[in-house]
């Protein structure tokens, strides 16, 4: 299984293979082996790339080493596969699930619950930043984990609370763990990597991209039991992760707002079309009440990747 797992590391590490391409490799053989014996030929043929796009990969698969400098250079983070026994049964089964996830800090956070996911405007009321203390203060004190994606605003005070308090707290990046982003969070990475987990899908060396970031919410909803959308606009990333949330199964929250300002405009769209309207702290501890068996059955189902 660790030279599989290498195979499939190294070979996720170059731009030309997708999530899509690297699930059809590990369906048709998951041992990652044939491909790196096949000709450029049986690449285009088997995976359907173009000539081109199949001689390229065909010359980054000649390099492979069992000891490659590239997985050496992985060494710092913790790294898993969905083809490890290991990898997080709450994100294997999601829509597009990710293929490998990249990890600094406490990887052990990624299996526990409750995890909450908290969402919302990069320019918070100040009407949002009170309503974010008061209704996860007392989530962080009992354990429980907020998942976000360390953006500017509603992100990076969820993280904060939960860093202040002696909470836990995930970041899912947009880009590789060398890239930090926003980079005015920089000092705000550096604490989650070592005392709470900051995770990617994307290779280390990879840089943000506009696409990643929706791309990254599916895996905030996805980690966690439900998503809380607090402060909106009506077109946002954060309606993008409600969406998602629904897509996977999971619930969506949504925090009132007041009517004149566009930041609750997303939100009471939400409320509109189905969401629970969250009043109190109470009100997220209930939800999590009626979804905690059919959570904790979900995380503790053991399947294997096919």
């Amino acid at each position: 299984m660790t030279s599989a797992r290498n195979r499939l590391i190294y070979l996720a590490q170059t731009p030309l293979a997708t999530r899509a391409f690297l699930r059809k490799v590990i369906k048709s053989d998951r041992t990652c082996t044939k491909i790196f014996h096949y000709s450029s030929k049986e690449i285009h043929q088997t995976y359907c790339l173009s000539q081109n796009k199949a001689e390229k990969l065909y010359r980054y698969l000649q390099q492979y080493q069992p000891n490659h400098d590239l997985l050496k250079r992985l060494a710092p983070f913790k790294v898993i596969t969905i083809i490890d026994s290991d990898f997080p049964t709450i994100l294997r089964y999601i829509p597009d699930p990710p293929v490998i996830l990249y990890m600094l800090g406490r990887s052990d956070f990624i299996k526990q619950s409750p995890a909450l996911a908290v969402v919302g405007t990069r320019n918070p009321s100040s009407l949002a930043k009170r309503n974010i203390y008061q209704l996860l203060k007392p989530l962080v004190d009992e354990g429980w984990i907020l998942v976000s994606g360390m953006a500017n605003g509603i992100d990076g005070y969820a993280h904060r609370l939960a860093d202040y308090y002696q909470g836990k707290t995930i970041a899912v990046l947009a880009g590789g763990l060398h890239h930090p982003y926003p980079p005015e969070h920089l000092e705000l990475f550096q604490k989650l990597s070592t005392k709470h987990l900051v995770l990617s899908e994307y290779a280390p060396h990879l840089r943000p991209e506009r696409y990643h970031f929706p791309e990254r919410n599916r895996l905030i909803s996805g980690l966690s039991f439900a998503t809380l959308v607090i402060e909106a606009k009506a077109r946002s990333g954060s309606l993008i992760t409600a969406d998602q949330a629904l897509e996977q199964g999971r619930e969506v929250l949504a925090v009132p707002g007041n009517i004149n300002t566009e930041q609750a405009k997303g939100t009471h769209h939400l409320i509109q079309n189905g969401a629970k309207l969250i009043q109190n702290t109470y009100d997220i501890i209930e939800e999590w009440e009626q979804s905690k068996q059919n959570w904790q059955q979900l995380v503790s189902e053991k399947q294997p990747f096919c």
